[in-house]
């Protein structure tokens, strides 16, 4: 019976080590994940040209009114006159336009909200460059891999180097960076590193250096 079972023990230590030898076969690969992205941080939104703005001043009506922002980047405001809007975050338009309005009304209170987005649809898009059939910026949609926006750009060319392909995405803490590895996951079927992509990612793919 010791025999028995010191033979009993020795096979399962055996078994115990192949197991844990195959699970540490294939490293784990560091990449993005659903908590690297902090949504409100992510994109801030700023106005665009083509915005339909809805400007409220509290106890004012006559100066409140609808305006869409012009292809100069301004809006005309009321008593004010033209207001560059573009490349502005709501918050601080309203702040400089109740700056403006305090030479003719006090304590002026203002509201600005976005009825018309239009800007939007340019901050949900992913961008790929490079060593690609097309280098092309196409919209974000729910589930889309990196492979996905590689095929939509034609591929990689025949000076690519796949491997060294990198992610790059906005996140609350700043821009980070994945390494991507293309040519595993088109060549050796090797998903790894073919996360799903965010709004505004950008992937790059370099040529070979000869």
């Amino acid at each position: 019976m010791p025999k028995l079972h010191s033979l009993l023990v020795t096979l399962v230590t055996l078994i115990v080590t192949v197991i844990l030898a195959g699970c540490s076969s294939s490293p784990a690969v560091e990449g993005p994940s659903s908590s690297d992205v902090d949504y409100n941080a992510l994109t801030p939104y700023k106005i665009g040209i083509g915005d339909q703005l809805n400007i409220s001043v509290w106890r004012n009506a006559e100066l409140s009114s609808a305006v869409p922002v012009r292809p100069d980047g301004k809006i005309s405001i009321a008593l004010v006159g033209d207001v560059v809007a573009a490349g502005k975050e709501v918050p601080a338009l309203a702040k400089e336009i109740e700056k403006s309005l305090d030479k003719f009304i006090r304590n002026p209170q203002v509201t600005v909200i976005v009825t018309g987005a239009n800007n939007a649809e340019y901050n949900n898009r992913v961008r790929i460059t490079g060593a690609v059939g097309n280098p092309v910026s196409v919209p974000h949609r729910d589930e889309m891999t990196v492979l996905d926006l590689v095929l939509q750009a034609g591929g990689l060319t025949e000076f690519a180097s796949g491997n060294k392909a990198k992610l790059y995405r906005k996140t609350g803490d700043g821009v980070k960076t994945y390494k991507i590895h293309l040519n595993s996951i088109m060549k050796k079927g090797d998903l790894r590193t073919n996360y799903e992509l965010m709004p505004a990612d950008i992937l790059t793919v370099p040529e070979s250096a000869f």
